[in-house]
């Protein structure tokens, strides 16, 4: 164990941390950048109207809808949960969840860049699975008993929050830019900028705990964590370990990777590794929201079940990658370079600085553009919400607030000095 940390250790820790995020800063500016673009032109409200049972077309839609939306895992729990509170199936909607954390393109990117093309194509072998073990299980797991009083206890969080809040209609189409428009990529530029504003905490404390988990943590504490050498015992202990630190580790979304590729290099294995990231929806943080909109018999169900899949899902992705000889025999000495290096992450790095730049500006000047009044920002997080589709409201000394989440609206509350949540 770690009987004493000296500067130079901590010095070192953070500079592996820095050559993580360095050699991965393009991908997550592509990224964020493609789903910015993807949410400012899909229709919320086309999502609700085809998810409303967990057939094979509402999973088929629910999971193409998760797929170009944000991959923030608090924003996509905020969602799920609004898309089960106006109509949409439960089982469907955390469906709809598993593909907007597992399955988007940003996250794809920088396991590539970071970890291999194996871990990013696992990612979306591993993803499908638990999205069709949810659809045969949910249904008897989540029973209607259970899913009816949580949309009661929606129902009436809602009307206790909201009294006197009157929503827009929701029959009609949004009217959405067009993608050659400038409207419509201010939109898609301001969606990015608050992801990352969104994401920021999450990305750093990954990228930090990843760096000092990769110098400080000796190899032999890695090898009594992980089993190593017992055949399927030591893949099935792996995938069962590798969602329990997540639970513990606080750190989901994105933000997880660079744990993973520690974990990697630590010596947990490739199943291992797929488990941890997909349990990005199960850590300790999101568990408690999952607590307060349904419930803690349903909230433990989400748990159990999630792990579950999770596990499942990494044994499955390591035996078809074992059957192929497609998983990674060797690991990484050094998770990232030890210092700077002019290649092609380096030129990349330059243009990216550029795009973000003009992102920045782009949606910096959105005020000055009519499609402004469709749209409000977050004040706790950061994050762009489209006003019509809220999660949540309050209306404070006479203006209107929008949230991306109960648990952002509850904490604007808490700064303010505001009594509840619907105080004006």
């Amino acid at each position: 164990m770690i009987a004493f940390i000296s500067l130079a250790d901590i010095g070192a820790s953070l500079r592996e941390a820095f050559f993580m995020f360095w050699g991965t800063f393009w991908a997550l500016v592509l990224g964020f950048t493609l789903s910015g673009a993807v949410q400012a032109f899909v229709s919320k409200r086309s999502m609700r109207r085809v998810m409303g049972d967990h057939r094979f077309p509402a999973v088929a839609r629910a999971s193409g809808f998760g797929m170009v939306s944000s991959s923030c895992s608090y924003a996509a729990t905020a969602m799920a949960k609004s898309l089960f509170q106006k109509g949409a199936d439960f089982t469907t909607a955390m469906i709809f969840m598993f593909a907007s954390t597992n399955l988007v393109v940003e996250l794809g990117i920088v396991l590539l860049v970071l970890m291999g093309w194996q871990f990013a194509l696992a990612e979306f072998v591993g993803g499908p699975i638990m999205i069709a073990g949810l659809a045969l299980i949910g249904g008897l797991v989540f029973t209607p008993k259970l899913v009816n009083a949580a949309r009661a206890r929606l129902s009436s969080n809602a009307a206790e929050a909201e009294p006197h809040h009157e929503h827009q209609p929701d029959d009609g189409e949004e009217d959405f830019a067009s993608i050659t428009s400038r409207e419509g990529w201010t939109d898609a530029a301001t969606f990015t900028m608050s992801d990352i504003s969104m994401l920021r905490r999450e990305l750093v404390i990954g990228y930090v705990v990843a760096g000092f988990l990769t110098v400080l943590v000796p190899m032999e504490w890695w090898d009594k964590v992980f089993l190593q050498g017992h055949g399927f015992w030591t893949t099935l202990e792996n995938v069962l370990v590798g969602p329990f630190i997540a639970v513990i580790s606080f750190v989901c979304s994105i933000g997880n990777i660079p744990m993973a590729a520690a974990l990697w290099h630590g010596g947990i294995g490739f199943g291992g590794v797929i488990a941890f990231i997909f349990a990005d929806l199960i850590t300790f943080p999101l568990l408690v929201i999952y607590r307060k909109y349904y419930g803690t018999a349903l909230m433990l169900r989400v748990l159990v079940t999630f792990w579950a899949l999770m596990s499942f899902a990494g044994l499955a992705v390591e035996g078809i990658f074992g059957a192929f000889g497609a998983i990674p025999t060797s690991r990484p000495e050094a998770v990232v370079p030890e210092h700077f290096q002019w290649n092609y992450t380096t030129f990349l790095n330059i243009v990216f600085s550029f795009v973000l730049v003009a992102l920045y500006l782009l949606a910096r000047n959105r005020r000055k553009h009519p499609a402004a009044g469709r749209y409000a920002t977050d004040p706790t997080c950061g994050m762009q919400v489209e006003k019509l589709n809220a999660p949540a409201h309050l209306v404070h000394d006479g203006h209107d607030v929008w949230f991306c989440s109960d648990g952002c609206r509850a904490r604007y509350a808490e700064l303010h000095g505001i009594g509840s949540p619907h105080a004006r």
